[in-house]
């Protein structure tokens, strides 16, 4: 379907902003059902161009962009939920920030890019749900680590016995989180094992020597599925992975390199999947030792192997059968 006209909608807890590029209309509604059925009625006054040839942008904003996103595809309308930095890049040298100057950027960006955005599909209920609970655990995760360092360090050089109850609400915190945060993974792990194309998803991932529990869950809600991405090769990018030339003319002459654009976390799963496979993956660990032999990059290797499991987990999905170690049966 061909784009016309794109509306930008910048997005707030309570409110909505909206610009219609063509027009250069601007108009607010609350980020409310009611405020959205304004929302189309107002188009339906402003707008010559039919809602089919019609796209909806917006940039991410987490929980508050989910009700509006909800109500387009449940209207049959076109929309796209962008990244903040790949408008915020796009922008240029602007000066001043308000939300309808970044309504009307919005809508300009959408309409330029309209030929190759595609228009968003929600996430499945199973995916909504583990994204909340893994955003959570992050969260729980990272305070827990906090408290323990800090008991730590405060049990080497405080009295014990003058600082007891300082050490013993801090001994407490970290047994309460550990706690709530094995109830957390219960949950994800009894949302995948109900939903069956999660689970047998979760269950090729598995079989790849090196890739763990963590990773396969990981893998599955950042692909939402594996419908996110296309390719390994656009996930590797996602992730932080994929190594990029660094060059200009003859005079720069760069290392290729990774960028620090990237999904930390997934990076770091994936680095610990390539070092346990260096351990315990002997066509992995011959690969490695082969390279370094050779007097290549230590790092650089590990990248390659992070790649190599990354190309075999996509391969897996594609191919709906485990993964098969071939080395078993090399003569």
């Amino acid at each position: 379907m061909e784009i016309l006209e794109t509306l930008g909608v910048d997005i707030s807890k309570k409110v909505i902003d909206t610009h219609l590029h063509k027009e250069n209309l601007f108009q607010q509604f609350e980020n409310n059902k009611k405020g959205f059925k304004q929302m189309v009625k107002w188009l339906e006054k402003s707008s010559k161009v039919p809602t089919e040839n019609l796209l909806f942008a917006m940039e991410h904003t987490g929980i508050y962009c989910h009700s509006i996103s909800l109500f387009l595809f449940e209207e049959n309308f076109n929309y796209v939920i962008l990244p903040g930095l790949e408008i915020k890049q796009s922008m240029g040298m602007t000066r001043g920030k308000n939300d309808k100057a970044d309504a009307k950027r919005i809508a300009l960006y959408a309409y330029e890019k309209r030929d190759r955005l595609k228009s968003n599909i929600p996430s499945s209920e199973s995916i909504v749900k583990l994204k909340r609970l893994f955003s959570l655990r992050e969260r729980m995760v990272k305070q827990r680590a906090g408290y323990k360092m800090s008991l730590k360090e405060q049990s080497e050089i405080l009295s014990k016995s003058k600082n007891k109850l300082l050490l013993k609400i801090q001994k407490r915190l970290i047994k309460c989180l550990t706690k709530e945060i094995d109830i957390l993974e219960t949950e994800i792990e009894t949302i995948i094992s109900e939903d069956d194309n999660l689970k047998f998803q979760y269950d090729l991932i598995v079989t790849i020597k090196g890739v763990g529990k963590q990773t396969a869950l990981y893998m599955i809600v950042f692909t939402e599925g594996f419908r996110k991405f296309d390719s390994w090769r656009k996930f590797a990018s996602y992730c932080g992975i994929a190594p990029f030339p660094n060059t200009s003319g003859s005079s720069i002459r760069g290392r290729t390199k990774v960028s620090h654009l990237a999904n930390k976390k997934l990076k770091s799963l994936l680095d610990l999947c390539a070092k346990s496979s260096i351990q315990y993956n002997e066509e992995m660990k011959l690969y490695y030792q082969k390279r370094i032999a050779l007097g290549k990059n230590k790092m650089s290797t590990i990248n390659i192997i992070r790649n190599k499991i990354l190309a075999r987990i996509f391969a897996v999905i594609n191919r709906k059968s485990p993964y098969v170690d071939l080395m078993k049966y090399a003569a």
